[in-house]
């Protein structure tokens, strides 16, 4: 599809920019410019944020030329890691800064388009920021865009919203987050009283159908079951270079300190054979042990981690480091597996197996990251059981063959949690907060019975030696209306989401008071004074 439908200043930087569009783009662009809700299916580094932004760009450029654009938001992009959403909000200022210069080639007046991250790490001075002149486009978490539909400030903010974009869709479709995020996609639907095009950006996932309809919700479902959604598939299959990495020393049911060695010397020779190496771990403590050992071996300076516990300034320095070429290696969790555009990085090794198929797909897919590269991956298992795992975890890959997504049915948990914040910005009729939640794809088959036992529980709470806690509703039985009750705001923000809310105590370099990141309550608890622990690659 030609890209004559876009402002001429919009068609020129991305003429300038890219030889034409991707498969995705083509896909895509037909689907999204008529205004229909639109999935994208496409392997990483194939455009497809592109594909879902620039027609939200067009629009807005479109509407400032005319002078329409209104100091209000219109673009909700949300996405499932905090790293994610201050990547996406970088890269939306190269094209945003890029058509500002065609509009003054073309004699027109430049435009000032926002778009600012809203997740945990905002600071408060930025919030406040927000709320004083609403972003175009407000970059964000599930979590934070549960705070914000049920703040007096979000609200206000995102009641002008047209747009709903859904990245990274996969990774929490099939998990009480994915449930979460449901419920906040129909609340937020009903806060802006006008239908939302919703537009869903993933790289794998099957059964495609499924996730078409966790995203449009069950109002736009059909009695056959399909989706009013146009699901653009350009395949999730690529050409892949992939490889199990096995020590000389037989593998064992637990690692010994022989074939850890082992480990570490074939990690720093493909680090040192290639400009750039992001090497994945699954826990935290592991990270910080294999960053501590390799930077013994390459040099401190050549190497970092990346992970949840690190303060934000910590990681997006890891970030930018590795994108300027200045790391040789960066060890990370899962909080950078998630479409992250960390640069030129030419190998990803995996140590121990991610139990998933699509999350191993989406780490290797970090490297190789664009249209033409060719993602390469090293596997390194870290048992027997593993190395069994790791040959059946490559064998579907080589067939093109992806984990089915089991979407969870209606974990009542979570609806408390949503009823309670909805409830708690204004009054409701039961018949109708009924018909809200039915709205959402995981909720679609939730009985009435099951809705009102929440809600008697919510209304009434439970007694203790004390008194009676937990009543956070007032319900009207004959009207059969609800209304929140004192703290229930309070409750439903302090108490939201579906990550497991774990103590953590922050780690403070003295007497410069520099934050360098967080520590486990346990962990800090058996801690003694003079102990002397690994965080962010410093002891």
């Amino acid at each position: 599809m030609a890209t004559s439908f876009l402002h001429p200043a919009v068609q020129a930087w991305f003429t300038k920019q890219f030889a034409g569009p991707t498969e995705p783009q083509k896909l895509a662009w037909r689907s999204i410019a008529s205004g229909r809700h639109t999935l994208i299916a496409a392997p990483t580094g194939s455009g497809k944020t592109l594909a879902a932004f620039l027609f939200s760009i067009d629009d807005l450029v479109k509407h400032g030329v005319s002078g329409g654009l209104k100091d209000e938001t219109y673009i909700v992009y949300v996405s499932p890691l905090k790293a994610l959403s201050n990547d996406i909000q970088r890269n939306l200022q190269a094209p945003l800064q890029g058509v500002q210069q065609e509009l003054a080639a073309l004699g027109l007046a430049p435009l000032q388009i926002r778009a600012w991250v809203r997740t945990g790490d905002t600071s408060a001075k930025d919030r406040a920021g927000m709320r004083r002149q609403p972003p175009h486009i407000v970059v964000t978490t599930p979590e934070s865009l549960y705070i914000l539909l049920s703040s007096e400030g979000g609200r206000s903010m995102l009641r002008s919203a047209r747009t709903l974009i859904v990245d990274e869709i996969h990774a929490m479709a099939d998990d009480k987050r994915g449930s979460h995020l449901s419920l906040s996609m129909e609340r937020l639907e009903a806060l802006a009283g006008q239908r939302l095009q919703r537009i869903g950006l993933s790289a794998t996932q099957r059964p495609i159908e499924e996730v078409a309809r966790f995203l449009v919700g069950s109002a736009n479902i059909g009695r056959d079951g399909a989706a009013d959604c146009y699901i653009a598939d350009s395949g999730h299959h690529r050409r892949l270079d992939l490889a199990i990495e096995v020590p000389d020393s037989p593998l064992e049911a637990v690692m010994s300190l022989e074939i850890w060695e082992e480990i570490y010397e074939r990690l720093r020779t493909l680090v040192l054979g290639h400009r750039t190496t992001l090497i994945f771990v699954n826990t935290r403590r592991l990270a910080e042990r294999v960053c501590r050992h390799l930077g013994d071996r390459l040099g401190n300076e050549r190497i970092s981690t990346h992970h949840g516990s690190l303060a934000r300034e910590q990681r997006l320095a890891a970030e930018q480091r590795l994108k300027e070429g200045k790391l040789r290696a960066l060890v990370a969790t899962a909080s950078l597996e998630l479409g992250i555009d960390i640069g030129e990085v030419n190998l990803v090794c995996q140590l121990g197996s991610t139990r998933s198929i699509s999350t191993f797909l989406q780490r290797v897919g970090r490297s190789g990251h664009s249209v033409t590269g060719t993602p390469k991956g090293r596997l390194f298992p870290l048992t027997r059981d593993e190395l069994v795992e790791s040959a059946a975890l490559l064998e579907p890959l080589d067939c093109g063959e992806l984990d089915r997504l089991e979407i969870p049915r209606a974990p009542l948990d979570i609806l408390a949690q949503q009823i309670v914040a909805t409830v708690a910005c204004e009054e409701w009729s039961e018949e109708s907060l009924f018909a809200l939640v039915s709205r959402a794809y995981p909720y679609r088959e939730l009985s009435r019975e099951a809705f009102d036992s929440v809600i008697r529980m919510l209304s009434d709470g439970f007694s203790t030696r004390l008194g009676r806690r937990g009543a956070y509703l007032h319900r009207d039985a004959i009207n059969h209306r609800l209304r929140a009750r004192r703290g229930a705001r309070l409750a439903a923000i302090t108490s939201g989401g579906a990550i497991p809310d774990t103590a953590d105590y922050e780690v403070v370099l003295e007497p410069a008071g520099t934050k360098v990141g967080t520590v486990n309550e346990d962990f800090a608890i058996e801690s003694m004074a003079g102990d002397i622990f690994q965080l962010g690659n410093a002891s």
